[in-house]
């Protein structure tokens, strides 16, 4: 049986626990390291099995059930959220396919059961088509797997995971060329960059990770899929948890931008104008412009995980939505709307909050500079919209008659 939502955050995420995660927090910024004690706090609580089935020893947790966990670790901790969200990213895409016939996703939630700690090696320089392409190269090992070679950047908890999900290309006989999915273990031809030195994020230690013939082994193939979209069950997971759970993240980061901004505003008061902050109308507009911001994305967040919940389970859902066709456009239109209402949100926050938060060891001069690795995550504002572009009017040039 499922655990309820609120029974969920007490037993994994206790408001004590996050007010040490929040201190933690200020540290990693400024010194740029690592989330190593809130990640050991996360596992011990079963937080990195907050996705797999109960049967296997997990929490059974819902999408949803992550989406709003990730949003309340988010307000103490957005780089230990954003760096945790890979791993939950794959265990959900995992759960989706295996949900949806893709038995040798089971793998990886076999994996996550026994302690393993996934990252998420799919980004590459100059790849804008993310998933369904790849620069990386993998060569037939004659035994069932591959040998893959390429460099992966931003690739979160680099010097922390245990495995690491790739994709690939190989050139096929026929000459079509086609996509290999599988999972990487730590060996000498995977090299970590120690390159993460980042505006915001820092503790995510999200470092380039090169492969030099890194041995994909028969059993860690997870999937075969063509160049280009498609629904397959692997990589439709990935790209649905992908973005619900990075959206929910940057939702939580603007939903704590506001509450520092609100608090903030009681206590700071203009001698010029003999009134606090909370009582200045331009105060209050940015604030409140802030709040209804963040209140339509975190609908959003809640609706599209439901959703997609609702689409791997046995039996109807009550108010759920099968988006069809649209799937895509609804999932990377949700991260945009989303990652922008939270840059504006923090935005408001800060030019309400006055001056002192332009100072290095302000929270929100901190979430102002987090809140923009959003802009470097997939999907971008400009694939969203050229998306959106070709479904509504077709492949430019095409012929209108």
């Amino acid at each position: 049986m499922a655990i309820p939502q609120r029974d969920l955050a007490e037993l994994l995420l206790p408001d004590d626990l996050l007010h040490r995660f929040r201190e933690r927090a200020a540290t990693h910024d400024r010194d740029n390291t690592f989330f190593e004690h809130t990640l050991a706090d996360l596992r011990a609580r079963g937080y990195l099995k907050l996705l797999v089935p109960t049967d296997l020893g997990g929490l059974g947790g819902s999408l949803g059930d992550a989406a709003l966990l990730q949003r309340r670790l988010a307000g103490a901790d957005p780089a230990a959220a954003l760096g945790v969200n890979m791993h939950l990213i794959v265990t959900g895409a995992a759960g989706m396919a295996v949900e949806r016939g893709l038995g040798a996703a089971r793998r990886v939630l076999e994996l996550a059961a026994a302690g393993e700690l996934f990252a998420f090696g799919i980004s590459e320089a100059g790849n804008d088509l993310m998933l369904f392409d790849a620069v990386s190269t993998a060569l037939p090992d004659g035994a069932g797997g591959y040998a893959v070679t390429g460099t992966k950047i931003f690739t979160s908890m680099a010097h922390a995971w245990t495995r690491l999900v790739v994709h690939a290309k190989v050139a096929g006989e026929d000459g079509d060329a086609r996509l290999v999915f599988g999972i990487l273990e730590r060996t000498p031809e995977v090299e970590v960059v120690a390159d993460w030195d980042a505006h915001g994020m820092r503790a995510t230690d999200s470092c380039t990770t090169r492969l030099r013939g890194a041995p994909l082994r028969a059993e860690n193939v997870l999937a075969t899929t063509v160049v280009g979209p498609d629904q397959d069950p692997l990589r439709f997971g990935i790209f649905g948890c992908f973005e619900v759970l990075i959206a929910s993240v940057y939702c939580g980061l603007g939903e704590r931008a506001v509450a520092v901004a609100t608090a903030g505003a009681s206590a700071r008061r203009s001698i010029t104008k003999g009134i606090t902050a909370a009582d200045d109308p331009h105060v209050r507009w940015r604030l409140a412009s802030a709040a209804i911001a963040m209140d339509g994305a975190a609908l959003q967040v809640e609706k599209l995980a439901h959703d997609l919940d609702a689409l791997v389970a046995h039996e109807p859902v009550p108010g759920a939505t099968d988006h069809g066709r649209r799937w895509y456009l609804q999932l990377s239109g949700l991260k945009s709307r989303v990652t922008e209402a939270a840059i504006h949100a923090v935005d408001e926050c800060v030019r309400a909050g006055g001056g002192r938060h332009y100072y290095l060891g302000s929270e929100l001069e901190r979430l102002s500079r987090d809140v923009r690795a959003a802009i470097y995550q997939p999907s971008s504002e400009e694939s969203v919209r050229s998306s959106y572009a070709r479904a509504m009017l077709g492949e430019i040039g095409a012929d209108r008659d």
